[in-house]
């Protein structure tokens, strides 16, 4: 009998995923551990091992389907000794389908387990907010300029009229060399030959490229839509001087050891200094590392903190974990190798899901200030802005600083206005201050 080949669960979340490529193709045979297939989730791209041994006798889903329900059925295994034949009157069971004895087994089972769970759990236990469906809307199709320009009243030869439709090209723009200006066809030529010159109009035929959205951005959008429609945002900003923080990076990487071949063994930059700084603002004031939930409010004794990465499909945020507990080099070398996997798509499950505090650094694009969505169930998300010399009142005397702008964005269920006031004014407390970092 053949074995089936589902779509697998890569992370408590997922319900459907991308089968982006095959690895193998239907008669290759398949031990137990290799790689068969790669599925793009919402968040990355990872590998799916075999946990049987066979042939694969039917590719049942194609690479490149996406929306793939979990333990839908992908392809099919022949057993030792088996050939296509038992294939043709073999019956996929509909993971969804009530009147399969399997599928009614395997919710059977799902109910029993959530019961259990039920009397198991403790009274806070915290609740999925409800999912809000966003309005769909489908990208209108490409469109092929043959012309766009009226050219019905413009002295030229049919000939000319003619490659200028075919070339979307604007001939009141064009000067004719003609009798009494007319355009010619050797206009035309000289046009297509040389270029544009002056103001000559030309339109690109393709009006504009389509990009099929991937899971990942589907879920950025729905997850963000789903933020600023039920969670109630308010802002708090504060402007922190980093002149001395700025001079102790530069301490920290000049004492940096050297490679064999002349090169620091690590480099701090100024965001790992961030990261250092609101783990310990939020390990003194632990009332801005919490979540909501319908049922209660969650608390959380880690200090966790997501840090946004800009990849080729979207924000994705890693997470260092127990962040107030490591050195500013430790957070430095984590987070370029968590930046590293996250724009190769290889980030684990459990590096990006979790996390109770979000950080977004767009300094580094010269942006001075913004304002982040929340990440929830998280409460905080800070955004980080660029630094910039200003001159500023010191003792009733003018000075030049290097100052940056941060702007806190707070979920106000959960976290009070104070409490956010708190947290800016210890982190700015150690940004300020920065030889707290390294005690």
């Amino acid at each position: 009998m053949p074995i089936e080949v589902t779509m697998p669960a890569l992370s408590p979340t997922m319900e459907e995923g991308k089968l982006a490529k095959w690895m193998k193709k239907e008669g290759d045979a398949i031990n137990a551990g290799d790689v068969i297939a790669e599925i793009e989730t919402d968040k990355a791209t990872m590998e799916v091992e075999a946990v049987d041994e066979g042939v694969l006798g039917k590719i049942i889903v194609n690479e490149g389907t996406s929306g793939v329900k979990v333990n839908s059925v992908i392809g099919l295994l022949l057993e030792d000794g088996e050939d296509k034949s038992v294939l043709n009157n073999y019956e996929i069971k509909d993971p969804g389908n009530d009147n399969s004895s399997a599928s009614n087994e395997v919710e059977e089972t799902s109910n029993s387990a959530s019961k259990q769970q039920e009397q198991n759990a403790p009274a806070s236990k915290p609740v999925q907010a409800p999912v809000v469906q966003a309005q769909k809307t489908s990208a209108p199709k490409i469109q092929t300029v043959t012309a766009n320009f009226d050219n019905s009243d413009i002295k030229a030869s049919p000939v000319a009229k003619k490659m200028a439709e075919q070339n979307s090209i604007d001939l009141s723009s064009i000067k004719g060399s003609g009798p009494k200006g007319r355009i010619v066809k050797e206009d035309l030529e000289e046009f297509l030959r040389y270029g544009s010159s002056g103001d000559v109009i030309r339109r690109n035929p393709n009006e504009f490229d389509t990009f099929e959205n991937s899971m990942m951005r589907q879920t950025i959008a729905k997850r963000l839509l789903e933020s600023k429609q039920q969670v109630p945002h308010f802002y708090l900003n504060v402007e922190c001087e980093i002149d001395a923080l700025l001079d102790i990076r530069r301490q920290i990487n000049d004492l940096a050891p050297k490679s064999e071949d002349g090169k620091p063994l690590y480099k701090i930059s100024v965001n790992d200094l961030i990261i250092k700084a609101s783990a310990l603002a939020l390990k003194e004031i632990p009332d801005a590392n919490a979540s909501w939930y319908d049922d209660a409010i969650v608390k959380y004794n880690n200090v966790d903190i997501s840090v946004a990465v800009a990849t080729e499909g979207g924000l994705i945020t890693p997470i260092i974990f127990n962040a107030d507990q490591k050195s500013v080099k430790q957070i430095s070398s984590e987070m370029k190798k968590l930046a590293s996997l996250a724009r190769a798509n290889k980030l684990k499950p459990e590096q990006y899901q979790g996390g109770g505090f979000s950080i977004s650094n767009l300094g580094m694009f010269g942006v001075k200030t913004f304002s982040a969505i929340i990440n929830p169930p998280q409460s905080c998300i800070m955004a980080v802005g660029a630094g910039e010399e200003r001159i500023i009142a010191k003792n009733g005397q003018p000075k030049v600083a290097n100052v940056v702008s941060i702007t806190l964005s707070v979920d106000h269920r959960s976290v009070d206005g104070a409490v956010g006031a708190q947290f800016l004014q210890s982190f700015k407390k150690f940004v300020e201050n920065p030889a707290g970092l390294l005690v």
